[in-house]
């Protein structure tokens, strides 16, 4: 072991659609916005303060293909991942990072009824290869924190 460990383990909710991208040979990209709260009572306002924390996901290949089959703006996700910081150029040529959150591994957590009777989509296999989210104290801190300003 090299001694360094770079683990992201986030519950949140979609801020927007997966967004995909194709490349030649097949593969693709998957790129949403995860929104995360925490929620506080000010002492000296009694003032309940929620701050949201946006986090970008990337998802690759048949993993962002399910993502944008089953998931929609809103819906709650585990997403399990890595950082990894991009640095590109915009247009004036100044040097730009982004700090994204590459998933290698998301358990959906909000309940779908599917327009063709009501029932809950049925994993495919790759889906099911999954980890689910197995920490009942990591979900059960962000219930009750769907605050959300969308």
């Amino acid at each position: 072991m090299s001694g360094t460990l770079n683990k992201v383990m986030l519950i949140g909710h979609l801020g927007d659609e997966v967004k995909m991208h194709y490349f030649d040979g097949g593969n693709c990209v998957g790129r949403f916005p995860l929104a995360t709260n925490e929620t506080y009572t000010n002492k000296q306002t009694n003032e309940r303060v929620t701050n949201t924390e946006w986090h970008n996901i990337v998802v690759r290949n048949k993993a962002a293909e399910i993502c944008e089959k089953y998931l929609s703006k809103g819906d709650k996700v585990y997403i399990e991942g890595r950082l990894k910081t991009r640095k590109w150029q915009d247009d004036k040529g100044m040097d730009r990072y982004s700090t994204e959150i590459q998933c290698t591994d998301f358990t959906f957590l909000s309940a779908k009824n599917d327009n063709q009777g009501g029932n809950v989509p049925t994993p495919n296999p790759q889906q099911a290869a999954q980890k689910p989210a197995s920490n009942p104290a990591t979900q059960s801190k962000t219930e009750g924190t769907d605050d959300l300003p969308f």
